[in-house]
């Protein structure tokens, strides 16, 4: 029997490309844990890509995850563009590696272990647990501690 489990996710960055910080949260029954973690030099998708990478890549057996995210880069990205992009070999219609190719191949592999089911909600319209998220992914990206290297070296 699978477990269920409910995810919430959210990715902020100051600047965009700045310092950025992702929140989940993971609710089993009764049970809640938060991952968070905030990036010296990121972006928006990079942090919501990461929010649901943690959240995923936490659960140590396979589960039925009810991920809900404002970001429809993320939802649209794994439900409409990932069957393409794998179609392609993770390269966009210019035959150019997608960007954020890092973080797409991790939730590729991470999503193999679970069934998803994908919820999008508005931002800031009052949603609890998104805006929960929100304030703690601001606050990992206003302390953070971890260098994005992909995202650096893509830069150079």
């Amino acid at each position: 029997m699978f477990k269920i489990v409910k995810m919430f996710t959210d990715g902020s960055c100051l600047g965009n490309p700045g310092a950025g910080g992702y929140s989940t949260i993971l609710r089993y029954k009764f049970h809640e844990k938060i991952l968070t973690s905030g990036f010296y030099l990121t972006t928006n998708n990079r942090m919501e890509l990461m929010a649901v990478i943690s959240g995923l890549e936490f659960l140590n057996q396979s589960c039925i995850v009810e991920v809900t995210t404002d970001s429809l880069y993320v939802k649209k990205g794994i439900i409409d563009w990932m069957p393409i992009w794998k179609r392609q070999e993770w390269k966009n219609n210019k035959k150019k590696l997608i960007k954020n190719i890092d973080l797409w191949l991790r939730i590729n592999n991470a999503l193999k272990n679970h069934t998803v089911n994908w919820i999008w909600v508005k931002a800031h319209i009052g949603h609890k647990e998104n805006e929960r998220c929100d304030m703690i992914a601001r606050q990992s990206a206003r302390h953070p501690s971890i260098k994005d290297i992909y995202y650096e070296n893509s830069k150079l």
